[in-house]
Order: C-alpha cells, then sequence, then structure tokens
C-alpha cells in the first residue's frame, strides 16, 4: 500500500542533504564545539557557519540566533524571560486564544506568578487584529507574544503591522512572535520584522527534530533559561547538538535558496486539493488560509477520529488538530466559535514540496468515499 503523507505541520520528512550532513558530523566532525584541541576547533567552525546559514534565512546577524531543543523551548524561553526583562517581575501580557500549547501553558504558569494575562480572540479568518492589541494595551503591558502562522488553520497575522503600531505606542513592549510555521513558507525578515524575539524549529522544514532557534534582537538584556557552561554566548547551557544543529543550516539553506519555487508548488497542491474536495464532496467545509502548507477540512455531521482512522488504514496520514493536542479537541477552533457540527469533523491537511498531485488526487478520492461509507449524524 501506498503511503501518503499530509501531515507536514506536525512534523517534515528529513530531506536527504540534512540527513547526510548530520550523519558526517555525528561520525567524522563528532568533537565538542568547546574543546581547544584541532578536532573541537572543526567543530566551533561547523557551528558558526550553521550558525550563519541560520542568520541569513532569518534575515539577522548571527550573534542574534541562539540555538534550542525545539520551537516549544524557544516559545518558553522568550515569554518566561521576556516578561521578567527591564526589571519586570509581574504587570500584563497579551497573546492569543490560539497559540500553540507552549506558549498558552507558559502564559498559564505566568499568570500563578502574578502577571495579568489578556487572551485576544481571533477575527472570523483566524488572525489577531492589530485594532485588537491596541485596545488590550495598557501603561503596564510589558510582553506582547503573537503566533504568525497558525498551526492549525494557517491563518497569518500580520505581525509586522501589528509590531509598527504597538512600539509606536509604547516602544518598551517586548514582542515575542512563534513563527514556527511562518519559517521558510510566509517571506519575513527580522530585521524588518521588528519583533524582539522570534521562534524558529528544524523540523517543519525538512531538518531532524530536536533542534530549533531563538532570534534575540541585539541589544535585549535576556536572561538564560537553562544555566551551566558558557554555551551560545553563556545564554543556553549545555553541549550544542551539533549534527542536528549542522543538519539545520542545511535544511535552512536549502529552502531559502529554492523558497519561491517550494511555496509555489504547495500553493498549487493546495489549490488543487481544495477545488478537488468542493467537486467531490458537496457539504465539505473548507478553512481559507493565506498560508501554502496548512488546510483545515470537515466533513460536517462526520466525527475527525472516524474520518483519520479511515484515512490511515489506507494509508493516507493527516491529522485533527495540532500533533500536540494528542486527539483532543482543538482550543483553536473552539475559539472559531464554529457550528459544533463542523468542529467535531475538522481534519487538518498539510503540505510539503515532496507533496505530488498524484498525493492530492488519491487523498481527495478516499476523503469522498469515507464521505459516502461511513456513518455520520
Amino acid at each position: 500500500m501506498r503511503e501518503i503523507y499530509l501531515d507536514n505541520a506536525a512534523t517534515t520528512p528529513v530531506c536527504k542533504e540534512a540527513a547526510d550532513t548530520a550523519y558526517e558530523v555525528m561520525t567524522v566532525e563528532y568533537g565538542n564545539p568547546s574543546s581547544t584541541h584541532r578536532k573541537g576547533r572543526e567543530a566551533s567552525r561547523i557551528l558558526e557557519e550553521s550558525r550563519k546559514k541560520i542568520a541569513v534565512c532569518l534575515g539577522c546577524k548571527p550573534e542574534e540566533i541562539y540555538f534550542t531543543s525545539c520551537g516549544s523551548e524557544g516559545d518558553n524561553w522568550a515569554l518566561r524571560c521576556g516578561a521578567h526583562l527591564n526589571g519586570h517581575h509581574s504587570g500584563h501580557i497579551i497573546s492569543s486564544a490560539v497559540e500553540h500549547d507552549a506558549v498558552r501553558q507558559t502564559l498559564a504558569s505566568l499568570r500563578e506568578e502574578g502577571y495579568d494575562i489578556t487572551l485576544l480572540a481571533p477575527e472570523s479568518d483566524g488572525t489577531i487584529s492589530p485594532a485588537s492589541v491596541l485596545n488590550a494595551l495598557r501603561p503596564d503591558t510589558v510582553l506582547l507574544s503573537l503566533m504568525m502562522v497558525n498551526n492549525e488553520t494557517g491563518s497569518v497575522t500580520d505581525i509586522a503591522d501589528i509590531v509598527k503600531q504597538v512600539k509606536r505606542r509604547n516602544p518598551s513592549v517586548i514582542i515575542h512572535t512563534d513563527a514556527v510555521q511562518a519559517f521558510a513558507k510566509v517571506p519575513f525578515r527580522a530585521d524588518a520584522l521588528g519583533a524582539d524575539l522570534i521562534t524558529i524549529s528544524g523540523h517543519k522544514i525538512h531538518a531532524p527534530k530536536g533542534i530549533g532557534a531563538l532570534y534575540i534582537r541585539r541589544g535585549l538584556a535576556m536572561k538564560p533559561l537553562l544555566y551551566g557552561g558558557g554555551q551560545e554566548h553563556s545564554l543556553r547551557a549545555g553541549t550544542e547538538s551539533l549534527p542536528l544543529i549542522a543538519a539545520f543550516g542545511v535544511a535552512a539553506d536549502l529552502a531559502f535558496q529554492n523558497m519561491d519555487i517550494y511555496v509555489r508548488q504547495m500553493k498549487e497542491r493546495k489549490l488543487l486539493c481544495e477545488n478537488l474536495l468542493r467537486e467531490r464532496i458537496p457539504n465539505v467545509w473548507l478553512f481559507q488560509s493565506e498560508a501554502p502548507h496548512i488546510l483545515s477540512v470537515s466533513l460536517p455531521g462526520y466525527r475527525s477520529e472516524v474520518l483519520m482512522n479511515y484515512l490511515d488504514g489506507n494509508g493516507i496520514y493527516v491529522s485533527r488538530s495540532s500533533a500536540c493536542k494528542k486527539g483532543r479537541r482543538s482550543h483553536v477552533l473552539e475559539a472559531l466559535d464554529l457550528n459544533r457540527k463542523v468542529l467535531d469533523g475538522v481534519i487538518r491537511v498539510s503540505f510539503s514540496r515532496y507533496t505530488s498531485e498524484e498525493d492530492i488526487i488519491d487523498f481527495c478520492t478516499a476523503l469522498s468515499k469515507a464521505a459516502s461509507t461511513l456513518a455520520h449524524d
């Protein structure tokens, strides 16, 4: 049975170039970047070359890139330490009701410490409007954290416009954006965006799992999340995972060199999927969004877990919502105040540069069969 992988928002297959690089670093250039002998110096060179590659892709200086283990660590670091910048140990934080759980749960922890948290409701298109942010802004607001591309709906929030307006009103507010789903999918540059902190992750762009990065704007007096050695300019303790870092650099370089081509391919696959589903399933519900790689689909009256099991049995892999939810109902879709039958029938389909037209056709055929054969309300 041919496998069709359409869960790329959860994780992407590792590209050969990244896998080969990781293997070579593990088996040949295996030195500790902190060691002062030749093997260590060579490892340090690879580390800094990889940092430069990520910086070029993100549009910032290499010294503004700090490697992490994943996007969730970057979000935790940005929120916990960003909230405490400038000596703040209480105050007001603005975020949204549709953030990733790495942000939501960290905010819940900060609320227990005494911070006042405002969670903004999304617009009908899933984005967060600049007007809602400005209306929530207060003199004691110390931090703003908003996702650039929503991981479940694909909605793209205009972070650049929000940063511009917030900084004009209150320049001291620290602004973080989770750009994990935006990196190499939606064009932006850190030096033009204006955000103070930006989270990215490797396994969404065909690098291995276990590697990410946090952009920290130069001049920001950020505190470490992890204490110990002097790695990452003494801001992130622990021996660097050099094989994963090198693979991340290669994957990012490849993604950005061909970004126009890859994004166009994903947009074409998404459009094909939308058109075929409308043709074949009369009552299908599709959430319209700008991200090229994420499509939320619902068959109202059907159960998403039943649809997923049917597709899984046919070798087609999609998800119900964020992989981190592990089957629980999506807080993102609930925040959009969807009809209950629509909400209970949502599956997320997500594409990568490896998604073929044949994959899309076979998925739409299978979902159409599911709609005609499975029991529903």
